[in-house]
Protein backbone atom coordinates (compact mmCIF):
# COMPACT_ATOMS: atom_id res chain seq x y z
CA UNK A 1 0.00 0.00 0.00
CA UNK A 2 0.94 3.43 -0.98
CA UNK A 3 2.08 6.21 1.53
CA UNK A 4 -1.02 8.02 0.74
CA UNK A 5 -3.34 4.83 0.92
CA UNK A 6 -1.79 4.42 4.64
CA UNK A 7 -3.17 7.87 5.76
CA UNK A 8 -6.20 7.71 4.19
CA UNK A 9 -6.91 4.66 5.96
CA UNK A 10 -5.57 6.40 9.14
CA UNK A 11 -8.16 9.13 8.80
CA UNK A 12 -10.94 6.83 7.71
CA UNK A 13 -10.78 4.91 11.20
CA UNK A 14 -10.53 7.99 13.40
CA UNK A 15 -13.64 9.26 12.16
CA UNK A 16 -15.90 6.57 12.94
CA UNK A 17 -19.06 6.76 14.62
CA UNK A 18 -18.32 10.76 14.79
CA UNK A 19 -21.44 11.30 16.49
CA UNK A 20 -20.80 8.97 20.09
CA UNK A 21 -20.43 11.23 22.92
CA UNK A 22 -17.56 10.72 25.14
CA UNK A 23 -18.46 8.73 28.80
CA UNK A 24 -19.27 11.02 31.24
CA UNK A 25 -17.01 11.09 34.33
CA UNK A 26 -19.24 10.68 37.26
CA UNK A 27 -23.65 8.85 37.40
CA UNK A 28 -26.16 10.77 37.88
CA UNK A 29 -27.87 10.91 41.32
CA UNK A 30 -31.79 9.30 40.93
CA UNK A 31 -34.72 11.35 41.73
CA UNK A 32 -36.18 10.47 44.98
CA UNK A 33 -40.17 10.89 45.79
CA UNK A 34 -40.53 13.27 48.56
CA UNK A 35 -42.35 11.84 51.61
CA UNK A 36 -45.09 13.74 53.33
CA UNK A 37 -46.53 13.32 56.78
CA UNK A 38 -49.72 14.77 58.76
CA UNK A 39 -50.24 18.39 59.28
CA UNK A 40 -51.64 19.35 62.12
CA UNK A 41 -54.67 19.88 60.47
CA UNK A 42 -54.94 16.62 59.15
CA UNK A 43 -54.34 15.36 62.94
CA UNK A 44 -56.89 17.17 64.56
CA UNK A 45 -59.43 16.14 62.40
CA UNK A 46 -58.54 12.24 62.79
CA UNK A 47 -58.28 12.62 66.42
CA UNK A 48 -62.28 14.73 66.17
CA UNK A 49 -63.70 11.40 64.20
CA UNK A 50 -61.75 8.61 66.52
CA UNK A 51 -63.80 10.79 69.51
CA UNK A 52 -66.86 11.52 67.80
CA UNK A 53 -66.70 6.97 67.05
CA UNK A 54 -65.33 6.59 70.60
CA UNK A 55 -68.66 8.63 71.94
CA UNK A 56 -71.12 7.13 70.27
CA UNK A 57 -69.83 3.35 70.59
CA UNK A 58 -68.35 2.43 73.54
CA UNK A 59 -72.36 3.31 75.64
CA UNK A 60 -73.59 1.37 73.08
CA UNK A 61 -70.97 -1.57 73.63
CA UNK A 62 -71.55 -1.92 77.04
CA UNK A 63 -75.44 -2.31 76.48
CA UNK A 64 -75.02 -4.85 74.06
CA UNK A 65 -72.51 -6.80 76.49
CA UNK A 66 -74.79 -6.36 79.59
CA UNK A 67 -78.02 -7.48 76.98
CA UNK A 68 -76.13 -10.70 75.67
CA UNK A 69 -75.49 -11.71 79.15
CA UNK A 70 -79.06 -11.44 80.37
CA UNK A 71 -80.08 -13.08 77.13
CA UNK A 72 -77.67 -15.64 77.69
CA UNK A 73 -78.54 -16.48 81.30
CA UNK A 74 -82.56 -16.92 80.85
CA UNK A 75 -81.80 -19.13 77.61
CA UNK A 76 -79.41 -21.26 79.68
CA UNK A 77 -81.77 -21.41 82.47
CA UNK A 78 -85.14 -21.90 79.57
CA UNK A 79 -82.85 -24.80 78.37
CA UNK A 80 -82.49 -26.44 81.39
CA UNK A 81 -86.01 -26.53 82.26
CA UNK A 82 -86.68 -28.31 78.82
CA UNK A 83 -83.84 -30.59 78.90
CA UNK A 84 -85.55 -31.70 82.32
CA UNK A 85 -88.45 -32.20 81.02
CA UNK A 86 -87.40 -34.17 78.19
CA UNK A 87 -84.82 -36.66 80.37
CA UNK A 88 -87.47 -37.36 82.55
CA UNK A 89 -89.91 -38.62 79.52
CA UNK A 90 -87.13 -40.62 78.26
CA UNK A 91 -85.86 -42.43 81.01
CA UNK A 92 -89.42 -42.89 82.82
CA UNK A 93 -87.92 -41.11 85.78
CA UNK A 94 -88.36 -38.15 88.30
CA UNK A 95 -85.78 -35.69 87.05
CA UNK A 96 -84.89 -32.48 89.28
CA UNK A 97 -83.50 -28.89 88.33
CA UNK A 98 -82.41 -27.12 91.59
CA UNK A 99 -80.13 -24.45 92.59
CA UNK A 100 -76.79 -25.33 93.92
CA UNK A 101 -74.27 -23.46 96.23
CA UNK A 102 -70.96 -25.47 94.88
CA UNK A 103 -72.48 -27.43 91.32
CA UNK A 104 -69.60 -27.93 90.11
CA UNK A 105 -68.36 -29.61 93.05
CA UNK A 106 -70.89 -31.39 95.35
CA UNK A 107 -73.47 -30.92 93.10
CA UNK A 108 -76.32 -31.31 95.16
CA UNK A 109 -79.62 -29.59 96.02
CA UNK A 110 -78.36 -27.53 99.56
CA UNK A 111 -79.88 -24.79 99.77
CA UNK A 112 -78.40 -22.36 97.27
CA UNK A 113 -79.83 -19.74 94.74
CA UNK A 114 -80.14 -20.07 90.89
CA UNK A 115 -77.54 -17.10 91.08
CA UNK A 116 -74.95 -19.75 92.46
CA UNK A 117 -76.14 -22.12 89.82
CA UNK A 118 -77.75 -24.65 89.36
CA UNK A 119 -77.86 -28.66 88.40
CA UNK A 120 -80.34 -31.22 86.56
CA UNK A 121 -80.25 -34.70 88.11
CA UNK A 122 -82.27 -38.03 88.01
CA UNK A 123 -83.87 -37.94 91.36
CA UNK A 124 -85.14 -41.41 91.58
CA UNK A 125 -86.59 -41.51 94.97
CA UNK A 126 -88.54 -37.88 94.26
CA UNK A 127 -87.03 -36.41 97.49
CA UNK A 128 -85.32 -33.31 95.63
CA UNK A 129 -82.15 -34.41 97.44
CA UNK A 130 -79.53 -35.52 95.11
CA UNK A 131 -78.05 -38.56 97.38
CA UNK A 132 -79.50 -42.04 96.23
CA UNK A 133 -77.82 -44.29 93.99
CA UNK A 134 -77.97 -44.02 90.16
CA UNK A 135 -79.16 -40.91 91.10
CA UNK A 136 -76.70 -39.24 88.57
CA UNK A 137 -76.30 -35.20 87.43
CA UNK A 138 -77.38 -34.69 83.98
CA UNK A 139 -76.61 -30.57 83.64
CA UNK A 140 -74.11 -28.53 85.14
CA UNK A 141 -74.47 -24.98 85.30
CA UNK A 142 -71.96 -22.73 86.94
CA UNK A 143 -72.81 -19.46 88.86
CA UNK A 144 -74.25 -16.30 86.57
CA UNK A 145 -72.33 -13.57 86.16
CA UNK A 146 -72.27 -11.31 89.33
CA UNK A 147 -74.36 -8.61 87.86
CA UNK A 148 -77.10 -10.56 87.08
CA UNK A 149 -79.71 -11.68 89.53
CA UNK A 150 -82.41 -14.35 89.38
CA UNK A 151 -85.38 -13.94 91.47
CA UNK A 152 -87.60 -16.45 92.01
CA UNK A 153 -91.80 -16.88 93.46
CA UNK A 154 -90.85 -17.05 97.03
CA UNK A 155 -87.37 -17.88 96.64
CA UNK A 156 -88.68 -20.85 95.05
CA UNK A 157 -85.24 -23.41 94.29
CA UNK A 158 -86.44 -26.43 92.48
CA UNK A 159 -88.78 -27.96 90.14
CA UNK A 160 -89.20 -31.41 89.59
CA UNK A 161 -90.66 -33.53 86.51
CA UNK A 162 -92.82 -36.92 86.78
CA UNK A 163 -91.74 -40.06 84.42
CA UNK A 164 -94.66 -38.51 82.73
CA UNK A 165 -92.76 -35.52 81.59
CA UNK A 166 -94.78 -33.49 84.00
CA UNK A 167 -94.38 -31.18 86.59
CA UNK A 168 -95.04 -32.62 89.91
CA UNK A 169 -96.61 -29.51 91.52
CA UNK A 170 -95.24 -28.77 95.15
CA UNK A 171 -93.09 -31.29 96.66
CA UNK A 172 -93.07 -31.94 100.16
CA UNK A 173 -94.58 -28.23 101.07
CA UNK A 174 -91.82 -27.22 99.11
CA UNK A 175 -92.75 -24.18 96.70
CA UNK A 176 -91.90 -24.76 92.76
CA UNK A 177 -90.44 -22.33 90.25
CA UNK A 178 -93.56 -20.59 88.45
CA UNK A 179 -91.60 -17.37 87.64
CA UNK A 180 -88.07 -16.40 87.42
CA UNK A 181 -86.94 -12.93 87.14
CA UNK A 182 -83.72 -12.80 85.33
CA UNK A 183 -82.39 -8.67 85.45
CA UNK A 184 -79.52 -6.61 86.15
CA UNK A 185 -79.19 -2.71 87.73
CA UNK A 186 -81.53 -1.33 84.97
CA UNK A 187 -84.62 -4.42 85.69
CA UNK A 188 -87.27 -3.92 83.46
CA UNK A 189 -86.81 -0.81 81.00
CA UNK A 190 -86.58 -1.34 77.15
CA UNK A 191 -83.35 -1.89 76.00
CA UNK A 192 -81.76 -1.98 72.61
CA UNK A 193 -84.01 -3.32 69.47
CA UNK A 194 -87.36 -2.68 71.99
CA UNK A 195 -87.09 -5.79 74.14
CA UNK A 196 -87.00 -5.42 78.14
CA UNK A 197 -83.44 -5.53 79.98
CA UNK A 198 -84.79 -7.94 81.96
CA UNK A 199 -86.01 -11.45 81.09
CA UNK A 200 -89.03 -13.39 82.77
CA UNK A 201 -89.07 -17.16 82.54
CA UNK A 202 -93.13 -18.15 83.29
CA UNK A 203 -93.05 -21.79 84.06
CA UNK A 204 -96.79 -23.83 84.09
CA UNK A 205 -97.75 -26.29 86.51
CA UNK A 206 -97.58 -28.97 84.23
CA UNK A 207 -93.44 -27.73 82.97
CA UNK A 208 -93.93 -25.94 80.13
CA UNK A 209 -91.86 -22.80 80.16
CA UNK A 210 -91.57 -19.75 78.17
CA UNK A 211 -88.96 -16.94 78.33
CA UNK A 212 -91.04 -13.41 77.92
CA UNK A 213 -88.74 -10.18 76.86
CA UNK A 214 -91.89 -7.75 75.91
CA UNK A 215 -91.32 -5.04 79.21
CA UNK A 216 -95.42 -4.52 78.45
CA UNK A 217 -95.86 -8.24 79.09
CA UNK A 218 -93.11 -8.09 81.92
CA UNK A 219 -94.89 -5.22 84.07
CA UNK A 220 -98.26 -7.45 83.35
CA UNK A 221 -97.07 -10.74 84.50
CA UNK A 222 -95.69 -9.10 87.21
CA UNK A 223 -99.07 -7.05 88.37
CA UNK A 224 -100.36 -10.67 88.38
CA UNK A 225 -98.13 -12.73 90.07
CA UNK A 226 -95.41 -10.49 91.14
CA UNK A 227 -91.54 -11.27 91.42
CA UNK A 228 -90.20 -8.37 90.06
CA UNK A 229 -86.61 -7.51 89.61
Amino acid sequence: MSKFDRSSARICRSSENPGTPEPHAYIPRMNRQKQHGFTLYELLITLLVIGVVLTLGVPNLGDFTRNSRITGTANDLHSSFMVARSEAARAKSNVTICASAAPEGAATCNGGTFDEGWIIFVDIDGNLERAGVNENVLRIHPPVDDNIDVVTNGGATYFSFSPAGLGRGNVGGETAVQIAMVCDERGNVVAGGGSSAARRLVVTPIGRSIVIRDKGQIDASIGVAGVPC
